[in-house]
């Protein structure tokens, strides 16, 4: 009888064991999170700051907000495995994955679309009248603002000068106040800006939609841990104050993301040859 009950007792301390073992698994350790910097850090860290406090609260989980002053400062540290999580652009997944096996969590429903930018009184009707002429552009690997869109003005074979201008808010203000002729954005940024802004200027052009921004994490963060997070990110949308917070961010509605599905397609643009990676 007395065998009967220890082994009771054991069966019992074991699992007591594990499910405390993977609570603190859970809860013990912090997770740093990345943003693409597409607009200053004082800003993102505004507008993300209340996203990770939320999630970190409902999950248990410690999400540790990890700024980079530059697009390219973010792709170093993201290529060289540094943060736990990101929110990075699509072709950021496709380079992160190839260097880190980094897997996307969730994304918009809202597809992504480059936008080429000029004044509303400017004289140009099409992108070949930008010939020889100063372009703004985010960042070089900004996918839709700069990538993407370099590759396709390189197809339509119009030479131009690219000028990196940091983020997206310089880009719409240096095309304001005439130190390009044209910049590139993308959607989602464009229509976040503040309307006296976005009624002085014209999109010009725009790239085919793909896929937008994804959540990723590091193949090291463990699987309960991604998806705790993903679930909380995707729940949000079900109350008033997640939803605000998520419109913030520009993700308002989120939903599960697949590499293969969104992803992939992104490595057969062949547009590899536009990457440009800054030097350490």
């Amino acid at each position: 009888m007395r065998l009967h009950y220890f082994k009771i007792f054991s069966v019992w301390a074991i699992g007591l064991a594990f499910s405390t073992a993977c609570h603190t698994a859970l809860a013990a350790t912090s997770y740093s999170f990345a943003v693409v910097p597409q607009y200053n850090v004082v800003q993102l860290h505004t507008e993300w700051q209340p996203v990770l406090e939320r999630i970190s609260r409902e999950t248990g989980i410690t999400l540790e907000l990890a700024l980079q002053s530059s697009i390219p400062k973010f792709e170093q540290a993201v290529l060289k495995g540094e943060p736990d999580f990101a929110y990075a652009n699509p072709y950021h997944a496709v380079m992160a994955k190839k260097a880190q096996a980094y897997l996307p969590l969730l994304r918009d429903s809202k597809p992504l679309s480059g936008i080429l930018l000029v004044r509303k009184d400017s004289p140009y009707k099409s992108p070949q009248d930008l010939a020889g002429l100063d372009i703004g552009f985010p960042a070089p690997n900004a996918f839709g603002a700069s990538l993407y869109m370099r590759a396709l003005l390189a197809e339509r074979k119009i030479k131009f000068q690219p000028q990196i201008l940091n983020n997206h808010g310089n880009v719409f203000r240096s095309i304001l106040n005439g130190s390009v002729a044209a910049g590139g954005a993308v959607n989602n940024t464009y229509n976040d800006e503040k309307p006296e802004i976005r009624e002085q200027l014209r999109i010009l052009f725009q790239t085919p939609t793909s896929a937008s921004h994804p959540v990723i994490a590091h193949p090291r963060v463990p699987d309960a841990v991604r998806q705790a997070v993903k679930a909380a990110f995707l729940s949000m949308q079900k109350d008033p104050a997640g939803l605000a917070l998520l419109k913030e961010i520009r993700v308002p509605q989120p939903l599960a993301s697949n590499y293969e599905s969104d992803y992939l397609p992104l490595e057969k643009l062949g547009i590899e040859k536009f990457v440009i990676l800054e030097k350490e």
